[in-house]
């Protein structure tokens, strides 16, 4: 049976109204198997020959009032196995719990705080769950930002003691899905790589560069050099056909709109305006340049 070595974080933002799971270990795809969330439930980490109706029993049981120490307590005492098992779950009142079975495989263990559980089995050491509950308190921004801090630390501090193989990130929110039908708002993985946890912050990145917004003063302008850097890049990929002037007239706007939407960018672009989020611009001339 596989043992779903594991080192992973369960956390909430109450005021938020966030929940998640950030998880990594020498197995493939761990995140399929590993984080369960529901937003305004709570949150469930399964790991150590994992026992994947933890995770939803554990969030039926949730929904139901049941809180994160009474639903563990009916979760192992339902499973013959609890002594190989490791778990992590949060409510949607905050209240945490950790438990590691008798029989993990060394090093094993966790620790919990307001807001959040942390865990690990096969690990080099307790450092790797005590590095990440330091940085998950110092980080400061959303509770991605947050959760992907901790296991990044995590990782860096030695994390699963045979190596690295895959990692995860699921966050739920109210309404965070995309179009904003579900409350699935951050789910990547990375299921078979050298370096996934490095991996899964780059997927972060590409992310917020997809579906943040900028404030409009970091807008920039379309015109002049800006928007003949562009004009070249459209003219080399067939977007753009007139000269290469850097004057935002209506054929230069439709062609931005074409190629923008292909990038998937059209929700940071503003036509009527003539302007597009900093950020956009300077990973389009990366990316074409």
């Amino acid at each position: 049976m596989p043992r779903f070595s594991t080192f992973s974080i369960v956390a909430c933002d109450l005021e938020a109204k966030t929940w998640g799971v950030a998880v990594a270990s020498k197995f493939p795809a761990v995140g399929a198997a590993v984080p369960w969330v529901k937003a305004e439930i709570g949150a469930v980490a399964t790991q150590s020959y994992v026992n994947t109706s933890y995770g939803p029993n554990g969030l039926k049981m949730m929904a139901e009032g049941v809180s994160a120490e009474k639903t563990l307590e009916k979760l192992l005492a339902s499973d013959e196995e609890r002594a190989i098992r490791q778990v992590g779950i949060v409510d949607a009142h905050g209240n945490a719990v950790t438990f590691t079975g008798e029989k993990c495989h060394d090093w094993a263990g966790g620790l919990i705080g307001k807001g959040y559980a942390i865990q690990g089995n096969i690990l080099t050491g307790a450092k790797v769950i005590q590095k990440m509950e330091e940085i998950f308190l110092e980080t400061k921004g959303d509770l991605p930002t947050r959760l992907y801090a901790a296991l990044y630390a995590g990782d860096r501090a030695g994390g699963d003691k045979r190596g690295r193989q895959a990692s995860a990130i699921y966050v739920a929110k109210p309404q965070g899905g995309y179009g904003g039908f579900l409350d699935r708002w951050i789910d990547y993985r990375i299921d078979n790589a050298l370096d996934p946890v490095a991996e899964l912050g780059e997927l972060l990145e590409l992310h917020e560069l997809y579906m943040g917004t900028s404030p409009k003063s970091e807008r920039v302008k379309l015109e002049g050099a800006i928007l003949v850097d562009l004009q070249k890049i459209m003219a080399s990929l067939g977007y753009y056909q007139p000269k290469l002037d850097g004057v935002y007239n209506k054929t230069a706007q439709e062609s931005l709109k074409s190629f923008l939407g292909n990038e998937n960018f059209e929700n940071r672009f503003y036509a009527e305006e003539g302007l597009l989020d900093q950020p956009v611009v300077d990973y389009l001339l990366k990316k074409f340049k």
